[in-house]
């Protein structure tokens, strides 16, 4: 029978979600120990694939168990007492048996997190800024990503992506001047390999002032990951919310 994982973890330990030899991975991580657990091979699906350093509050995987329904919330708490304390499992629930964590995501949201204050106890989970930013200007200028379908400016080089098309819904800064602390919110209905760093790292000196809106602009226009900036850090980026249809919910 299918079930879906959500979990949440600490990126940092990891060399992103997905198994690859010789590097200690989420994916791989959680799939150990549920082979230990049913004393059988266990594969799970990801929703997507975050890189090294890359956090999620909300993650998805789906996997195949030979259990009942009624067992989850057990497997579940199994789970978390198998995992190190980098990874928490929120609960396990079945589903569909053609459901699919990654193909039947309708919707992802990513939040990058930013603060202007020197913080020894959050500095792995936030980027901290050294000057002042123009947020209404970098609203301005994300505005319009919504206007646009090809993100190849914002893609890295040399992936599998058979299109570089997706259609974003949101993308805002949000910022509270009394903690300095703040997070871009976007929401798309699938993202690239280093999508959101490149677009941060792309609007950060936009906000510095060193280019306008119509430059960011060109830069989406003239798909040339070249012309956008440096992708931001990736301590400061988490996995925040994925959106199914409620059609594979048992």
């Amino acid at each position: 029978m299918r079930y879906f994982i959500e979990l949440s973890y600490d990126g940092t330990p990891f060399s992103g979600w997905q198994t690859q030899p010789n590097a200690p991975t989420v994916q791989e991580t959680i799939e150990e120990a549920l082979t230990r657990m049913m004393r059988t091979p266990i594969a799970i699906v990801g929703a997507g694939r975050t890189d090294a350093g890359v956090h999620a509050h909300s993650m998805t995987a789906h996997v195949d168990l030979s259990i009942l329904p009624q067992e989850a919330t057990y497997l579940a708490h199994r789970l978390n007492g198998y995992l190190s304390p980098e990874i928490a499992i929120r609960q396990i629930y079945p589903v569909r048996d053609d459901a699919h964590a990654r193909f039947d995501a309708q919707w992802r949201t990513y939040h990058y997190y930013i603060t202007r204050s020197k913080d020894p106890f959050g500095r792995a989970y936030a980027l901290r800024l050294h000057s002042d930013l123009d947020f209404e200007a970098m609203n301005r200028a994300a505005a319009h990503l919504l206007d646009y379908r090809d993100f190849t400016s914002f893609s890295k080089l040399h992936t599998d992506n058979k299109t570089n098309l997706c259609t974003v819904t949101e993308a805002r800064w949000h910022w509270d001047e009394d903690t300095e602390k703040g997070y871009f919110r976007i929401t798309a209905n699938r993202f690239l390999r280093g999508m959101v760093r490149a677009i941060v790292g792309t609007l950060l000196p936009l906000g510095r002032g060193q280019y306008d809106e119509k430059e960011f602009r060109r830069i989406v226009e003239c798909q040339d990951r070249g012309l956008a900036g440096s992708a931001a850090p990736p301590h400061g980026l988490f996995m925040e919310q994925i959106v199914y249809p409620d059609t594979i919910f048992l």
